[in-house]
């Protein structure tokens, strides 16, 4: 971050501030930068990103929604730890959840929506194609995004906010234990399902879904290793 950068930073607003930190500290955790574990204090996120521990902290909680990020009375806030168990619980949770949601985005989806998921799709695959953290961090949160646009068009608000939850945490799990070093939510086994769906083959659709849930749990390695500290991690001087 050059002085430029911290000019530019400081005049924006506590809201602004607050979401540019948690998208650093975000990436940061999914480039295994900062492993689970790591502690996360108000004071040295404040320092850091010169600005108010209220405006760290409220960052912090953005992570905390997203289960990113752990919060413990009388200790602080740590990135979150997901166990061998809470991994499993996490995709077990997915396999009951979006075979319902594919039933209901294939009586709702409409052309335009199929036109929308084919852009993303080409989006995804281009950061398939592209190398390093950046492409990566992107590849990430487009397999995620085509599963919350299905959440989205199968039109259940309740859903949608399980599968936020799920999609976030399904990323931290993947970006430190995919064993491919990618997102591992397969590019083709996306088309299949969107191909799928646009038949109006609802059944096949929710066969694909949960076999691409089961490929993407496979592609774990639930190993810890050894990150950097919270100053390194960000590069900040």
């Amino acid at each position: 971050m050059n002085i430029n950068e911290k000019i530019t930073f400081t005049e924006t607003s506590p809201e602004d501030r607050s979401l540019a930190i948690r998208e650093a500290l975000r990436n940061a955790i999914i480039d295994r930068r900062l492993t689970p574990g790591t502690k996360l204090s108000e004071s040295e996120v404040g320092s850091l990103f010169d600005v108010s521990r209220t405006v760290a902290r409220a960052a912090l909680q953005m992570l905390a929604f997203e289960g990113l990020v752990k919060t413990e009375r009388n200790r602080g806030a740590f990135v979150s730890n997901p166990s061998p168990e809470e991994a499993k619980q996490i995709f077990a949770s997915r396999r009951l959840i979006e075979p319902g949601i594919v039933a209901a985005a294939v009586e709702r989806i409409t052309p335009a929506d199929i036109e929308q998921f084919r852009r993303q799709l080409e989006e995804e695959e281009r950061y398939m194609n592209e190398r390093g953290p950046a492409a990566r961090r992107a590849e990430i949160k487009a397999s995620g995004d085509f599963h919350l646009m299905l959440a989205s068009v199968a039109g259940n608000l309740i859903l949608q906010k399980f599968m936020d939850e799920l999609v976030a945490r399904s990323s931290l799990v993947i970006a430190l234990y995919g064993r491919s070093g990618v997102s591992s939510c397969g590019h083709a086994e996306h088309s299949a399902i969107l191909d799928a769906l646009e038949k109006g083959d609802g059944r096949g659709a929710t066969q694909l879904m949960i076999h691409h849930i089961d490929h993407i749990e496979a592609d774990l390695d639930l190993q810890l290793k050894q990150g950097l500290g919270l100053k390194d991690a960000l590069a900040l001087t």
